[in-house]
């Protein structure tokens, strides 16, 4: 069968409940492509303008991790959509066949999801039909997000094509939100991707029942059990981050792009991660008052301020650096304050004995009253004198010398010559009155 004169169609490969796809060729280009065609919708009218709306908005995403849309039109009354074959199996039906995926598996379809669902987040368009059936895997591993089929776009509510109350999603992997009847944000497409996940760790969604209503009911109130506990092999940080994919509130639930991140950088796997290295300290521009010290750097004591010394550097040069004075301790304190008491004490005796000496040189009379004989007291006046001490009196008139103390006996031997001489001189004196 030929549509539109150039794709060749082949064996189908997927059947849903608006369309079904084929394997086709593109003759035109001489590619494989696969070619989706609208089934005949007798009971919704909406049928028709959800198909258009999947090309638009799929036609506006161009990611390696989002089916990419090649062209549209209509044959024989009949929609069909032209998009990028994927030579793989949904991951509903690798569940089917191979049961839960191992953790690494797990997180790498995680951070390619979430990178497809992030591009789609930042074109303001929302899936809301994120569930195993619409994630495909190709023959390389390679995982790529198709059915935009209900999407919607966020800046145009009137694009969901609902009517009032309606609900439109799985309600195995619905967000509360969405359960509540609110619009449909791209917090709803991040708690679906993390509905797929428990999934493929488990091998069953976090939250089954009878009907649809009871599961909607457990999306708005029942905790998800943590997958460990349902023989989920995965670190202790996979399966806190997979709980706050399931947060109630849309706020405590991380971006797409944040999700992305997380999973493709190896978080998941819970590793420490290395401390940063140390950054490396720059040593300040030296001034030109202070150079800077080759050695210790400059500081400061409580025995005072700081003090100044030379320090050799490797080039033979000295630098003037700072060092703290050595601290004082009560003993070497009691030692250093007694000294200096000791070395004035010795100065003021020097002092004492040197003005003592200049003070007896100083008042010292002309002649002792050693001259002559002691015969009276000190002080006293003879009414009577000798001509030797008469002669002595007129010759040297001395009114303080019965004022004057006497001379020590210490003065004496070096005063015995000054005193013979005298004696000498009084003598010949003497002698020339008698003449």
């Amino acid at each position: 069968m030929l549509i539109a004169g150039r794709y060749r169609l082949h064996n189908p490969i997927g059947r849903g409940a608006m369309g079904e796809v084929w394997r086709a060729f593109d003759e035109a280009l001489s590619r494989p492509v696969a070619v989706k065609l609208l089934l005949p919708q007798d009971t919704d009218p909406t049928a028709a303008s959800r198909f258009r709306l999947e090309a638009q908005t799929a036609g506006r995403l161009n990611h390696p991790h989002v089916v990419g849309v090649f062209d549209f039109g209509e044959h024989e009354d009949r929609l069909f959509l032209v998009m990028e074959l994927v030579e793989g199996d949904s991951l509903a039906r690798h569940l089917t066949a191979a049961g839960p995926l191992p953790a690494t598996q797990v997180a790498q379809i995680a951070a390619q999801a979430a990178a497809g669902l992030a591009a789609a987040h930042q074109q303001g368009i929302v899936h809301r039909d994120i569930k195993p059936a619409n994630l495909l895997l190709d023959a390389d591993g390679t995982l790529k997000i198709g059915d935009f089929g209900i999407a919607r776009f966020v800046d145009d509510p009137a694009a969901a094509l609902t009517t009032t109350g309606q609900i439109v999603g799985t309600s195995l992997y619905l967000a509360p939100e969405r359960a509540l009847g609110k619009p449909a944000e791209p917090a709803c497409d991040v708690y679906a991707l993390g509905c797929v996940i428990y999934q493929l760790l488990t091998g069953q969604p976090p939250f089954q029942a009878d009907t649809a209503i009871a599961i909607l009911h457990q999306h708005l109130d029942a905790a998800p059990v943590p997958p460990r506990q349902r023989g989920a092999e995965i670190p202790a940080a996979f399966e806190n981050y997979l709980l706050a994919l399931l947060a109630k509130q849309p706020n405590d639930r991380p971006s797409a792009q944040q999700v992305a991140g997380w999973f493709a950088t190896g978080a998941w796997e819970g590793r420490p991660e290395p401390l940063p290295a140390p950054a490396a300290q720059t040593p300040a521009a030296p001034s030109p008052r202070h150079p800077a010290p080759s050695g210790r750097l400059p500081h400061t004591t409580e025995a005072g301020p700081a003090t100044t010394y030379a320090l050799p550097s490797s080039s033979g040069r000295t630098h003037r650096s700072h060092a703290p004075r050595r601290r004082v301790g009560p003993g070497m304190r009691g030692r250093a304050a007694h000294r200096p008491r000791v070395a004035g004490a010795a100065a003021g005796a020097v002092i004492f004995l040197a003005a003592l000496v200049a003070g007896v040189l100083w008042f010292s009379p002309g002649r002792s009253s050693a001259d002559a004989p002691q015969t009276d007291t000190p002080g006293a006046t003879s009414p009577t004198t000798t001509r030797e001490s008469a002669g002595s009196l007129s010759d040297t008139p001395d009114p303080s010398s019965t004022a004057s103390p006497p001379a020590s006996t210490a003065d004496r031997p070096e005063r015995e010559p000054e005193q013979k001489h005298r004696g000498d001189k009084h003598g010949k004196h003497d002698e020339d009155e008698d003449d």
